[in-house]
């Protein structure tokens, strides 16, 4: 027999396969993933460094659709926005996938060479290198905050018949629809205020 044209095991369909498994259950193993392949257990570990690795490849894989051109606009605070706008679109297409990789650090070239360029970003605004990464992480804070939130049911408040949240039922009666879109605009909006008033400061 010849071997066939497709291989049957590479580390893109081990990435892929593991995120569908994520998407439909929230997690994965690489048992159930060999499965899913149609090969032996033993077969996946020759392509990829257990679990940790697999984890290492989702993540470089969602990450690959964050717009790295973002980080070439200008002004910097420009760049800014469209990055966490375009991170959080990644994210919230796979927002299963987030706690999965809050679970080991960052190790992808492909990742830390975006997160290289967004501290570039800052740095060349004329930030305080001992300030970058507070801002950087709090804009992911709110970015994947916001990616789990748009998986999350419209409606996250229940109030029941004779519950005394006089104030809060007005104020979600107020709200209006797309509640998680409308948090993340408050939030960024307020994060980069904030980081404006940083650079004004300095």
């Amino acid at each position: 027999m010849g071997r066939p044209r497709t291989p049957l095991l590479d580390r893109e369909r081990i990435t892929t396969t593991a995120l569908r498994l994520i998407d439909e259950t929230g997690d994965f193993t690489v048992p159930r993933i060999a499965r899913g392949l149609g090969v032996q257990t033993g077969s996946v570990y020759h392509h990829v460094d257990g679990r940790d690795g697999i984890v290492e490849l989702l993540r470089e894989h969602v990450c690959a659709a964050i717009d790295p051109a973002t980080l070439d606009l200008t002004p910097w605070d420009a760049a800014m926005e469209a990055w966490a706008r375009s991170y959080r679109a990644a994210f919230a297409a796979h927002p299963r996938v987030i706690p999965l990789l809050m679970t080991s650090p960052v190790r992808a070239p492909r990742v830390l060479a975006q997160y290289e360029r967004a501290v570039g970003v800052l740095l060349a605004a004329g930030f305080e290198p001992a300030g970058i990464m507070p801002l950087i992480v709090a804009l992911e804070n709110l970015v994947l905050g916001s990616a789990l939130d748009l998986a999350a049911p419209e409606a996250m408040w229940e109030l029941a018949d004779g519950t005394p949240t006089p104030r809060l039922a007005e104020a979600l009666a107020a709200a209006g629809d797309s509640r998680a879109d409308r948090a993340f605009e408050v939030g960024l909006t307020a994060f980069l205020n904030h980081a404006r008033a940083l650079r004004e400061g300095r």
